[in-house]
């Protein structure tokens, strides 16, 4: 049983999974923050590997992606950063990047680097199952999960492909589009994870547009876990590290309520 795989062990138990960018609003904040997060309830934190052109995510993420970049931060600093912070927590860690910096750092050279860095876990948006045979291989041999994604409009042919080929669990993105705090969630969403649910034993995790604690109650009602990203950036922008894991912990009280 992986580390991810192992978060969702405990019978009844939600996966609260939290998302950052490496690097914004600078590296001391991701390796403050973090620690905070297991502190707060994070079964996985997902550390987002900055990239020029992030096309699923919205303008909060887009933004730190951005400032993080112009910090100076690359997938080698993320590397490191996920070593100096695998030696603090016992949360796995999972990387969020695209194609381009995995394949630019080399396929393999990039997953061997990743698993001594102490890293559980890999989703790229762009890369479909597809495209993705030798990344699957490599990440497969040193011991990392690859994370697919599902969107509202996936066809019952691309779920049974991607249910057939992801590890840890599968991300699904409750609308189509990109990411990004909403103030309502889609009113056929519950029916859209029965439908994943039913093709694959693998947990089957919610994200993009959940913002609020009671969102994030309703999201862990019919799924296995909840993602959140852009209102934890926002918080850490405007408030700070002390705001960010205060908030998921109201997020994880509102999950186990």
């Amino acid at each position: 049983m992986s580390r991810i795989e192992n978060a969702f062990r405990q019978p009844g138990h939600k996966a609260l999974i939290p998302y950052i960018t490496v690097g914004y609003p600078n590296v001391e904040a991701t390796l403050a923050v973090v620690p905070a997060f297991e502190k707060a309830g994070a079964d996985i934190i997902e550390l987002g590997i900055p990239f020029s052109d992030p096309l699923a995510d919205g303008a909060t993420i887009q933004k730190a992606s951005f400032n993080a970049l112009k910090n100076g931060v690359t997938p080698k600093l993320c590397i490191e950063v996920a070593a100096k912070l695998a030696k603090q927590v016992r949360t796995p860690l999972t990387f969020m990047t695209y194609a381009n910096p995995v394949f630019s750092y080399g396929i393999k050279k990039f997953c061997r680097d990743s698993a001594r860095a102490g890293v559980s876990g890999l989703i790229i948006p762009d890369l479909p199952p597809e495209e993705a045979a030798e990344l699957e291989k490599e990440a497969k041999s040193n011991g990392i999960d690859l994370i697919y994604f599902l969107a509202p409009t996936s066809s019952e042919s691309r779920i049974k492909l991607v249910a057939s080929r992801a590890s840890g669990f599968i991300y699904l993105v409750s609308v189509a589009g990109v990411t990004g705090a909403r103030n309502t969630l889609p009113v056929d969403l519950a029916g859209f994870v029965s439908r994943v649910k039913k093709m694959t034993a693998l947990p089957v995790c919610v994200g993009f547009g959940i913002s609020t604690p009671a969102q994030a109650k309703e999201v862990a009602s019919f799924s296995d876990g909840v993602i959140i990203g852009s209102r934890i950036i926002q918080l850490m922008e405007t408030e700070g590290i002390g705001a960010a894991a205060s908030f998921l912990g109201e997020l994880r009280k509102a999950i186990d309520s």
